[in-house]
């Protein structure tokens, strides 16, 4: 690859990243039903919502889960990998790349979970019992996660190890479901 080519796939990545993000982020939001009263959930609301409220006209929402985040989410990672593809040169697939993208954002949701609790544990080492929006935020999008991992492991003497066991399985997720997705993608030139 040329130095062109290196320096637009680093673009499209990194500016569909953040789309990706931004949204994902919505997505999750609504389905933890967090305060949309906390200046960070308002920012990522009325950043999504000229790609979210179009989509929402035709696309509605099933038991509670928002499908337009979801569609939206997809769209844009299944053209991130079409536009890479054919940066770089490679012969396109649409339904090993439909499988991709679905790999993708499920590893996407795994990172974004991992490195909010990351953040959430340096945060509560370095200034403990302090709230700001941010750290409320991250609390209520690991809450779901860090629930089940206090029941297994209750904290011991005021130290919480449930976001140990959390990153664990975040990580085995990662191995034993997206890893395998995904080679099924490549499989399916």
């Amino acid at each position: 690859m040329g130095y062109a080519t290196n320096a637009g796939t680093f673009l499209v990545e990194t500016l569909i990243g953040l789309v990706l993000i931004v949204v994902l982020l919505r997505f999750l939001l609504q389905l933890i039903r967090a305060d949309f009263r906390n200046p960070v959930s308002q920012f990522i609301v009325k950043v999504t919502n000229p790609m979210l409220v179009p989509l929402r006209r035709i696309i509605p929402g099933v038991s509670g889960i928002d499908m337009s985040s979801l569609v939206l989410l997809f769209a844009i990672q299944y053209l991130a990998l079409f536009l890479l593809t054919a940066m770089s040169g490679v012969a396109f697939f649409p339904l090993g790349m439909a499988v991709i993208a679905i790999a993708k954002l499920i590893g996407l949701a795994i990172t974004v979970f991992t490195f909010s609790i990351l953040i959430q544990i340096v945060i509560s080492w370095v200034n403990p019992g302090v709230y700001n929006p941010v750290l409320g935020l991250l609390h209520q999008i690991n809450e779901p996660i860090l629930r089940p991992a206090r029941k297994i492991i209750p904290p011991i003497h005021g130290f919480d190890l449930s976001p140990i066991l959390a990153l664990v399985v975040l990580q085995l997720i990662s191995m034993l479901l997206v890893a395998p997705i995904s080679d099924f993608g490549v499989s399916l030139r």
